[in-house]
C-alpha cells in the first residue's frame, strides 16, 4: 500500500510539472505570436545551427570526463569499468530529458549503485557533479559582469547568482569544514525515518571524502567552467543564426542565469522556463519577443539532441537484457 501510495505521489508530481511545462510555453509562445516565432525560426541560417551542434560534441565530452574524475572517491577496488561507466553517463542524459530536475541524476545514482557501488558513494559522486556545476555557472556569469557592469544593475539577476553562490557556499562548507559537517550530521540523526537518517549520514560521509581530492576537485570545476563557456557559445551561435544582434558578453551574461532557472524542478527539460528565462533576459537589450522564444526553443531543442545517444544506448541495453533473458 505504501508502495502504491508513493508512485502514485511521483506519478502526480511528475503530471503536474508537465502540465506547468506546456501550459508556460503555449502562454509565452501566444504572447509572441506563434505565426511570428515560426517565421522567425523558419529563416535560421542553418550554417550557424551546425556550428552550435558541433559544439556538442565538446560540451557532451567534458561532461562525461568530469563525471570520471568523481569517481576517485569511491572505495578502492569498487570502480566499474570505464564502457560502463560512459553507459551510464550518456543513458542517464537522456533519460533526464524526460524527468523534471534532479530525475536525470537520481537515474545515475541508482545505475551506479547497481554495479556493486556503495549507494551513498554513487549518490555522493552525483551530488558533487551537480554542485560543481552550478558553481560553475555561477563563476561565469560573475566573471560576464566584469566588462558589463551596467547589467548588474538588474536586480532579479543578481538575487539569481547570490542565491545560487550562497547554494555553493553551503556546499563548499558541508566539504570542507568539519564543523559544517557535524552540524549536517547533527540534522542529519534528527530526520524522522530510519531508513532516510541512515541514508543522509552516509552521504554526507561520502561526500566528505572530496575533502582529500583537491586536484580532482580543482580539475573538475574548470571542465565545468569549459562547459558552461561552450554552451554560452552555442547559444551565440542560434542567436546568430537567427540575426539577433546582441553581442557574446551578453550571452555570457545571460545564459548562466537561464541555466539555473533551468535547473529549477517545476517543469521537465525546462520547457516554460527557458522560454520564459530567454524572454525576460533579451527583452532587456530590445531583443524582440518572437527572436528571443526562438532562440529558447532552439537551445532546448539542441539540448534535446545532445541526449539522443543516450537514447541509442538505452534502446541497445534494453534489447540485449532482452535477448539474454530469452
Amino acid at each position: 500500500m505504501a508502495v502504491a501510495s508513493s508512485q502514485s505521489r511521483v506519478s502526480l508530481s511528475r503530471t503536474l510539472r508537465l502540465i506547468i511545462a506546456v501550459g508556460l510555453t503555449a502562454f509565452i509562445l501566444w504572447k509572441a505570436h506563434p505565426a511570428s516565432v515560426l517565421r522567425v525560426t523558419a529563416a535560421a541560417d542553418w550554417r550557424w545551427i551546425a556550428a552550435a551542434v558541433c559544439l556538442l560534441l565538446i560540451d557532451r565530452t567534458l561532461m562525461a570526463y568530469r563525471w570520471l574524475v568523481l569517481l576517485c572517491a569511491l572505495t578502492p577496488g569498487s570502480r566499474p569499468p570505464f564502457g560502463a561507466v560512459m553507459r551510464i553517463f550518456f543513458v542517464s542524459t537522456f533519460v533526464g530529458t524526460f524527468l523534471p530536475g534532479v530525475g536525470g541524476d537520481l537515474y545515475r545514482a541508482y545505475s551506479l549503485s547497481r554495479l556493486k557501488v556503495s549507494g551513498v558513494e554513487s549518490a555522493a559522486s552525483v551530488l558533487m557533479d551537480r554542485v560543481l556545476g552550478v558553481m560553475s555557472i555561477v563563476i561565469v556569469g560573475v566573471a560576464a559582469l566584469i566588462p558589463a557592469p551596467d547589467a548588474a544593475r538588474n536586480t532579479w539577476m543578481l538575487l539569481t547568482l547570490a542565491l545560487a553562490s550562497l547554494g555553493c557556499l553551503i556546499a563548499g562548507l558541508a566539504v570542507f569544514s568539519a564543523r559544517a559537517a557535524a552540524a549536517a550530521q547533527w540534522i542529519a540523526v534528527r530526520l524522522p525515518n530510519e531508513r532516510v537518517r541512515r541514508l543522509a549520514a552516509g552521504i554526507i560521509d561520502a561526500v566528505r571524502r572530496y575533502s582529500r581530492h583537491h586536484g580532482e576537485l580543482v580539475n573538475v570545476l574548470v571542465m565545468s567552467v569549459g562547459v558552461q563557456m561552450v554552451r554560452v557559445i552555442q547559444a551565440w551561435c542560434l542567436g546568430r543564426a537567427l540575426g539577433i544582434e546582441a553581442g557574446l558578453v551578453m550571452y555570457f551574461i545571460f545564459i548562466p542565469i537561464v541555466l539555473l532557472i533551468m535547473l529549477l524542478p517545476i517543469t521537465v527539460s525546462g520547457l516554460g522556463t527557458s522560454q520564459g528565462a530567454f524572454g525576460w533576459l533579451f527583452g532587456i537589450i530590445g531583443v524582440p519577443a518572437a527572436e528571443a522564444v526562438a532562440l529558447s526553443i532552439l537551445f532546448v531543442a539542441l539540448g534535446v539532441a545532445g541526449n539522443l545517444p543516450g537514447g541509442v544506448l538505452y534502446v541497445l541495453g534494453n534489447r540485449r537484457e532482452a535477448g539474454q533473458a530469452a
